[in-house]
C-alpha cells in the first residue's frame, strides 16, 4: 500500500523513491512484522491465558514430561504471526500484484481452518479438534481456488508446467492437472509444518529459514536480468512475494521470542497450517515446488515418519519408531528437548543451502 501512495511523490522527493525497490520494502516488511510481534505479543499471551485457564490439551499418549512441563501453556499463538504478517504485507507489498493476494488468501484461509481446529480442541478439552476429512476438504477447496488463480496470473506454458531444478530447459507439462498438483503441494506443506510443530521452537525456525530462501528465489525469478543470468524461469510479478516472505520472517522471529524454550505460548494449528500453506503457495507461484521439498526437507522427513509408522503398524502391529512424528522418537530415546530442536535447526540450515545451490547448478 505504501508503495502505491509513495509513487507519485518519488520524482520530487528522493526518499520516496526507495519505495520502488523490493529490497527496501522487504527489509521494512521484516522489521515492521518483528516490531508488531514484540509489541503486541505480551498482550496477546495475557489474553490467551485468561481464556485458556488450563492451556492447550496435552496428549496422554505422548512423552510423559509434556504432561508436567507443558501443562497450562496457552495455544493459538499463531494469531500473533498472522496478524503481524498480514498487516506488514498490506503496508509494504504492492497491492496491485495478484500473487500477493493469492498467497494471502491461502495463508488466511488455512489460518481459519487452524482456528476452528484449535477452538474445538480447547472447547472440548480434547487434542483431536476438527475432523480430519473436514480439514482436508477445506484445505483442498482453498488450495484449488488459489492454484487456479495463480495459473491465471502466469504465462503459458510455464503456468501449467512443473519446472525441475538443475535441468534448466526441462518443463513437464501438466496442463489441467497442474492446479491439482499445486493444491497437493499446498496441502502437503501445510500438514507437514503442522506435524513438525511439537516442541518449543521446532517448527518456527525451519519455517523462517524456508521463507528466507524463497524470499531470495521470488526476487530472482521476478527480476528478468537475474533470472536470465541464473538461467531460471522468469515469473513476472513474483518479486513482490519477496516482501511477503520477509514479513513472514519478521513475524516468525517475533513469535520465536515468546516460543523459545520454555515456551510462553504455542503456535497452534492456526499458525502451523497457515504458515505451511503460505510456503506451499509461494513455491507454486515462483515455480520451485521441488526446491520446497529440498529446503523444507525436515518437514518432509517428519511427515514420512508418520506415514511409515501408521503403515507398518497396520500391517504388522509393530512400530518402526518409538513414537511419531520423528522428534517424539528422539524424546522417547532420552534426548533433551533443546538438543532435538537445535539439531533439527542445523539440518534445516543445511537443506536450505542445498536448495539455494540448485539456483546456480544448471
Amino acid at each position: 500500500m505504501l508503495s502505491i501512495l509513495a509513487r507519485p511523490l518519488a520524482d520530487e522527493f528522493f526518499l520516496f523513491n526507495l519505495f520502488r525497490y523490493i529490497t527496501f520494502r522487504s527489509g521494512a516488511a521484516c522489521l515492521t512484522a518483528l516490531v508488531l510481534s514484540l509489541v503486541f505479543g505480551p498482550m496477546l499471551i495475557r489474553w490467551l491465558r485468561s481464556l485458556q485457564r488450563q492451556g492447550q490439551p496435552i496428549r496422554t499418549d505422548g512423552p510423559e514430561r509434556h504432561l508436567l512441563e507443558k501443562k497450562g501453556t496457552p495455544t493459538m499463538g499463531g494469531l500473533l504471526i498472522l496478524g503481524a504478517l498480514t498487516v506488514s504485507t498490506l503496508l509494504w507489498a504492492d497491492l496491485r500484484n495478484g500473487y500477493v493476494w493469492a498467497v494471502l488468501f491461502v495463508t488466511l484461509g488455512y489460518g481459519a481452518l487452524g482456528f476452528a481446529d484449535d477452538y474445538l480442541k480447547l472447547s472440548k478439552r480434547n487434542h483431536k479438534g476438527l475432523p480430519g476429512r473436514a480439514k482436508l476438504l477445506g484445505q483442498a477447496v482453498i488450495g484449488l481456488i488459489a492454484a487456479v488463480w495463480i495459473v491465471w496470473l502466469g504465462r503459458p506454458p510455464l503456468a501449467t508446467s512443473l519446472a525441475l531444478p538443475v535441468f534448466k530447459e526441462v518443463l513437464i507439462p501438466l496442463g489441467f492437472l497442474f492446479p491439482v498438483f499445486a493444491t497437493l503441494v499446498m496441502m502437503g506443506s501445510s500438514n507437514a509444518v503442522n506435524l513438525t510443530d511439537g516442541l518449543d521452537g521446532l517448527a518456527i525456525v525451519p519455517t523462517i529459514i524456508t521463507a528466507g530462501v524463497f524470499s531470495v528465489i521470488a526476487y530472482l525469478v521476478g527480476n528478468r536480468i537475474f533470472a536470465d543470468y541464473l538461467q531460471l524461469n522468469p515469473v513476472p510479478g513474483a518479486g513482490e512475494l519477496g516482501v511477503f516472505c520477509s514479513a513472514l520472517i519478521g513475524a516468525g522471529l517475533g513469535f520465536l521470542w515468546f516460543n523459545a524454550p520454555p515456551a510462553a505460548v504455542f503456535m497452534g494449528d492456526i499458525g502451523s497450517l497457515s504458515l505451511g500453506g503460505a510456503l506451499g503457495a509461494v513455491a507454486v507461484a515462483v515455480k520451485h515446488e521441488i526446491v520446497l521439498m529440498i529446503v523444507g526437507g525436515l518437514f518432509v522427513v517428519e511427515t514420512v515418519s508418520v506415514i511409515v509408522q501408521v503403515f507398518w503398524y497396520k500391517r504388522t502391529g509393530r512400530r518402526v519408531f518409538l513414537m511419531a512424528p520423528l522428534h517424539h522418537h528422539f524424546e522417547k530415546k532420552g534426548w533433551a528437548e533443546p538438543t532435538i530442536v537445535i539439531r533439527f535447526w542445523i539440518i534445516s540450515m543445511i537443506l536450505a543451502l542445498a536448495g539455494l545451490a540448485t539456483l546456480k547448478i544448471r
